[in-house]
């Protein structure tokens, strides 16, 4: 499985950005989409995941301001983010997961300015 995402940059505060990942390859209808994100000297922490019947999961510090979809015929889920913080600045990374097995994408970084 090959992930491509997109959508990352510079906002101000309040600001919104839509994040895309596309999955490719051997694609199980049965899955887990879904972004976490990593700022500088932290650890990678679970943004929002999106199940294969549409089921969303948020972290609590973005519940109210993310949105997690996905477009099935397009192997795509986004991560619509609204009222964007400063503190939701790190590099974003979409993820894959089909029963043990867990992809990565190349992270796109996401910088919100005060």
């Amino acid at each position: 499985v090959q992930l491509q995402a997109s959508g990352g940059g510079l906002v101000q505060s309040g600001g919104s950005l839509r994040l895309s990942c596309t999955a490719s390859g051997s694609i199980y209808s049965i899955n887990v989409m879904g972004w976490y994100r990593q700022a500088p000297g932290k650890q990678r922490e679970l943004v929002a995941t999106i199940t294969g019947a549409g089921v969303p999961n948020y972290a609590a510090s973005v519940k109210g301001r993310f949105a997690i979809s996905r477009d099935a015929a397009k192997n795509t889920a986004y991560l619509q983010m609204n009222s964007l913080k400063p503190e939701d600045t790190a590099v974003y990374y979409c993820n894959y997961q089909h029963g043990r097995d867990s992809y990565w994408g190349q992270g796109t970084q996401v910088t919100v300015s005060s």
